[in-house]
């Protein structure tokens, strides 16, 4: 089995709905995001998949996070389907996301882990048990 990982930071706010706390208000993170792809066949040149490929997936999800309020995102609004816009749910949002548009280009490839870094020493990770 093969794994590679990517990095990709963005910056953007929240808030945590229902929390007792200063998240509760609205304030910003440069999130980190850490995607983990794995596959047990190489290309014919020795690749899984090319990093660039891996990383436009990537990109594809993120960069709509990027420079907003995710509150604001349909997924993440009051009635959205993601829930409040936690390091937990992100880590999930950008997990199905990611595994939808590998399923489509590469579907020998699977998501192994997402993990959103939402400061240098916390983050949250998802992935789905086999």
């Amino acid at each position: 089995m093969y794994e590679l990982l990517i990095k990709k930071s963005f910056d953007a706010a929240h808030k945590l709905c229902g929390y007792q706390g200063d998240c509760a208000n609205v304030h910003g993170h440069t999130w980190t995001v850490e995607v983990a792809v794995c596959g047990s066949e190489l290309n014919s040149i020795g690749m899984l998949i090319d990093f660039k490929e891996l990383k436009v997936v990537v990109a594809s999800v993120v960069d709509q996070l990027d420079h907003n309020y995710i509150n604001d995102l349909p997924a993440f609004s009051a009635n959205g389907e993601e829930g409040n816009p936690t390091a937990e749910n992100l880590s999930r949002y950008i997990y199905n996301h990611v595994k939808h548009n590998l399923q489509q280009s590469h579907p020998g490839i699977k998501v192994a882990k997402v993990k959103v870094w939402e400061s240098p020493t916390s983050c949250a990770s998802y992935w789905e048990e086999d």
